[in-house]
């Protein structure tokens, strides 16, 4: 196993890697300042993107040139050729304090996303599904911070976690509406070190990673929820991970430069890097684009 660091342009908050497997680019988000990059498997031809407001999440469109985002104030299409931002629909416009946080898409194309409390310190958040028509609908609530949606590889149990819960849990999920259902515990994270979950994907194998965020780990759990590897990374604030690469058998990790709040860590000289690991032989699974 080998960690390198691909892309070092010290993302505040770095966030949602994402492979398309269409383009083989890799795209990933500074949450804080607003920004959507993307840069080929190995760092290079680096683009970005500029968004009027913190971006929580993004995925790819079908058979266009842009994606859905999930910014400060609700949903949004970005479109990658003129750099227009347009609403699809705020969810909480009285809810000042929140923002829509972390997303991904479905096997059916569509999006789904989360909102948190920007203090982090009450369950005012709730999660989203947009439907391919735009529509929008409440599927949870009662959430602090939302982060780490991915499925199962059949696409029948969705994986998500409240940061501050200590919990990543697992809903059945209905692929036919895009509906949840019987919320349970998938694992208890161990907080003793100050980590908490953060961004999540699931590998060919059905097992899930997770990036603990203030911990500085990467840790891969087996379908039954038990701990089956734990990688330790350069840096405490890692925020997300995703498979990619042309074999999808690259584990990219994103981090942040600074902290959301003065109680967390700092870290190095490789604070805010993109990093890349090899050499697992692990792979991972193409991710959807929303049919919207």
């Amino acid at each position: 196993m080998k960690i390198d660091v691909v892309v070092d342009v010290k993302t505040t908050l770095g966030e949602g890697p994402l492979w398309d497997v269409e383009q083989q680019r890799l795209y990933w988000i500074d949450s804080f300042d607003g920004r959507v990059f993307r840069a080929t498997a190995d760092g290079r031809e680096i683009r970005s993107w500029d968004v009027p407001m913190k971006i929580g999440s993004m995925a790819l469109r079908k058979g266009g040139n842009g994606a859905i985002v999930s910014l400060a104030r609700g949903f949004h299409l970005l479109d990658f050729k003129t750099g227009d931002v347009e609403l699809i629909h705020d969810p909480e416009p009285d809810q000042a304090e929140n923002r829509i946080n972390d997303g991904k898409v479905d096997k059916q194309g569509r999006f789904i996303a989360g909102s948190m409390d920007t203090m982090e310190s009450g369950p005012n958040g709730a999660l989203y599904r947009v439907d391919p028509d735009l529509s929008v609908h409440k599927l949870d609530d009662g959430i602090i911070v939302s982060n780490g949606p991915c499925w199962s590889p059949d696409g029948s149990l969705f994986y998500f976690a409240d940061s501050w819960s200590g919990e990543i849990w697992v809903y059945d999920y209905d692929q036919a509406t895009g509906n949840v259902a019987n919320r349970r515990t998938f694992t208890k994270i161990d907080t003793s070190r100050g980590g908490a979950a953060d961004g999540s994907t699931v590998d060919a194998e059905g097992c899930l990673w997770n990036a603990q965020v203030y911990d500085g780990q990467l840790v891969r759990y087996r379908p039954d929820g038990t701990v089956d590897r734990v990688i330790d990374m350069p840096v405490k604030k890692v925020t997300s991970v995703m498979f990619g690469g042309p074999e999808l058998d690259i584990i990219y990790v994103t981090s942040m430069a600074k902290p959301p709040l003065p109680r967390f860590p700092g870290d190095g000289v490789l604070r805010g890097s993109l990093f890349a690991i090899t050499g697992l032989g692990i792979k991972g699974v193409p991710e959807p684009r929303f049919a919207g």
